[in-house]
């Protein structure tokens, strides 16, 4: 029987001409995150299978290559359960990997500490256009700043990265507070033990809108008038940092004052600072679903793409469940593999490339000959040129037409009687 020659399904095989406008994307992205002082470090793909079940991941955890123990630890005549099989799993994101590394390795890290990782994650999910099982993820963290400079920052790392990789896709940064959804939902007498299904249906505004939003929240038996307030509430936000402030004052009953303070605030400076050109506005919509974020949120939508290209948050909580100290961390995350998307779907070539030279020479060759052609292609390279020394095929149109595909602009041809071209 033969082997099957395709990759799993959500899994892909890479071509020479993607590979190359991947690797330009996570260089661009790693010397920009790097000139903001991020330091890149690497975590192990496979996880403990406690930590990726600790109910921070949110609907993740449904979605997790489990990893069957091994040798005598795997005794099938012992199984009860699922999880007498499993010991361990591939990791489905960065962050819950960085927050064990941080518990771990704290003493011997800078205070507060800016990483950078860069590195495949798997998730069991549905495939399709932009989102396969085992995808590239980039991120940034900085961990142990409890201050809005943690936010501003990976707001305009992140920006700048992406200016410089899609500077003529227009984007937008959205940025919320959970403490503000949970206050503005509050305010309008939803009760206190109904606000995850209440930020579910929220969570569902850029697919149904304001009408559907309104229609599911009613027909969950919410109460009509703070249905009303909420949606009206809602509409009347404005979407810059005086509108934020705006908004804070309603919420005085519900909502500390600094928390919509820090948020206008972040907005302002990055407002004032950023070098990329985007839009930053505040989105009262924006929920986020992963459970472990504690405050400032936000997502990044970009032109020509549905859905967001790099998204991300505050979330204090979660290093504490390895330590039992909390420590503040913040990160943002690039849909790496969403951007190629974009890039492949625009046909994006990669600037400034060195000059891709191919030496094709004629079967049966002398060895002397070979050794020229060899020796004038090293002191090429030395010179920066990138060159490729093939046999030349018998469809030599085909090879040349493949090769152009992959950037080569000129070739060379060496045959048994001399150079000839």
């Amino acid at each position: 029987m033969a082997l099957t020659k395709k990759p799993v399904t959500g899994m892909k095989d890479i071509q020479p001409a993607e590979m190359q406008i991947r690797e330009y994307v996570m260089n661009q992205i790693r010397e920009t995150y790097k000139s903001f002082g991020f330091s890149q470090i690497e975590t192990p793909c496979v996880e403990h299978i406690a930590n990726l079940t600790s109910k921070q991941g949110g609907d993740n955890e449904k979605l997790i290559f489990k990893i069957l123990k091994r040798g005598e630890k795997l005794n099938l005549d012992a199984v009860n359960e699922e999880n007498d099989l499993v010991d361990s799993g591939l990791r489905y994101d960065l962050t819950l990997p960085l927050s064990r590394y941080y518990a771990n390795n704290a003493a011997n890290l800078p205070k507060p500490f800016k990483a950078l990782q860069m590195g495949s994650v798997w998730r069991a999910d549905r495939p399709q256009k932009g989102r396969f099982r085992q995808f590239v993820q980039c991120d940034i963290d900085i961990l142990g700043d409890a201050t809005s400079l943690a936010e501003i920052e990976l707001i305009l790392a992140t920006t700048t990265a992406l200016g410089r990789i899609c500077p003529d896709n227009a984007f937008t940064v959205r940025i919320n507070d959970r403490g503000i959804l949970k206050g503005m939902a509050l305010h309008c007498g939803f009760p206190e033990e109904s606000m995850d299904q209440v930020f579910i249906i929220l969570d569902k505004m850029d697919k149904i809108g304001f009408e559907g939003v309104e229609r599911e929240l009613l027909e969950s038996g919410y109460a009509e008038t703070s249905v009303s307030q909420y949606m009206e509430l809602l509409r009347g936000v404005g979407k810059d940092a005086d509108g934020v402030r705006r908004l804070g004052g309603q919420l005085a009953d519900v909502l500390p004052a600094q928390v919509s303070e820090n948020l206008a605030h972040i907005m302002d400076t990055v407002n004032e600072v950023a070098e990329a050109d985007f839009g930053l506005e505040f989105d009262p919509t924006l929920v986020r679903g992963m459970s472990y974020y504690t405050g400032t949120i936000f997502e990044i939508s970009m032109e020509g793409f549905g859905g967001s290209v790099a998204g991300g948050g505050r979330y204090d909580k979660m290093i504490g469940k390895f330590t039992g100290m909390e420590t503040p961390a913040c990160g943002f995350s690039i849909g790496f593999e969403r951007i190629v998307t974009i890039l492949l779907d625009n046909g994006f070539t990669v600037p400034g490339e060195g000059e891709k030279v191919a030496y094709l020479f004629e079967k049966n060759v002398d060895s002397s000959t070979l050794a020229g052609v060899i020796r004038e292609a090293m002191e090429a390279r030395k010179n920066g040129v990138q060159v490729l020394v093939a046999q030349m095929n018998k469809n030599k149109k085909f090879q040349k037409e493949q090769l152009e595909k992959e950037g080569y602009t000129q070739f060379r041809e060496f045959f048994r009687e001399g150079l000839k071209g």
